[in-house]
């Protein structure tokens, strides 16, 4: 089933896969997989097998069901692109936001690599955006895998921001999401960098949305950056229709 989420930048999460491992610098305080440990101990089904890849067509029809249009996290709890999840499902939950229209979905992902491999076999309707982690300099490969494929709108997560990213090529990148890694261990992120990579954007005419500093308390810490709340979110057909009011 769905989930409001707690993530600023989106409405609910669907879970159609669960589960991944640590492949970058960015996962090593993984949220999801301390979440799906405590579920598993919860004794809640969907998390029997804790944060092993597990793939769930019986969530896949959800948001058809949904009663009103909605922006959608796909897999918060997992990676679409995960080399454990078959390329038939893939295209199965791509099949399911094609036939959703009124909806927006938000697909991101670490492995940049499979889906430049794949990308040509899958649909991409204009209500798909698709997006890459980039947490520091040495995953901008990641932003090429991106801009090969025809979402129609390409985003960039930069959470945890790790490190600088300097001198970053945006053509083409509509929407970048920041913020600090938060909970036990958070590392910091450091000002200077934030702002460099907003000015960037603003030179570019990308979309710039500051999620959080993070830290062991983000409410504490807040999303003000230099005074200022930036919200900002790529233009899309849904939003410019009216379809799917913003916040």
């Amino acid at each position: 089933m769905t989930r409001r989420s707690n993530i600023e930048w989106t409405w609910v999460t669907w879970n159609p896969v669960t589960g991944c491992n640590k492949i970058s610098d960015g996962c090593t305080h993984c949220y999801a997989n301390r979440m799906a440990l405590r579920l598993q101990g919860m004794g809640v089904d969907k998390y029997r097998y804790g944060f092993d890849v597990t793939t769930h067509p019986d969530v896949l029809n959800v948001p058809r069901r949904l009663p009103k249009p909605q922006i959608i996290f796909v897999n918060s709890m997992g990676d679409l692109f995960h080399d454990k999840v078959p390329d038939v499902f893939i295209k199965q939950v791509f099949s399911v936001m094609t036939k959703c229209p009124q909806h927006v979905f938000q697909v991101l992902t670490k492995r940049s690599a499979r889906l430049r491999r794949i990308q040509s076999e899958i649909p991409w309707p204009n209500n798909v955006w698709m997006g890459v982690t980039v947490e520091n300099a040495h995953y901008k490969y990641r932003i090429e895998d991106l801009r090969a494929t025809p979402a129609f709108i390409k985003f960039l997560s930069v959470e945890p921001f790790l490190g600088p990213l300097p001198d970053l090529d945006l053509a083409g990148i509509g929407w970048v999401a920041v913020g600090g890694e938060s909970g036990p261990g958070a590392r910091p992120m450091k000002e200077e960098c934030v702002l460099d990579l907003k000015d960037q954007c603003r030179k570019a005419g990308t979309a710039f949305f500051f999620k959080q500093w993070g830290g062991v308390n983000k409410k504490k810490t807040g999303r003000l950056l230099k005074g200022k709340i930036y919200d900002e979110m790529p233009t899309c057909p849904q939003f410019e229709s009216g379809q799917v009011s913003l916040f």
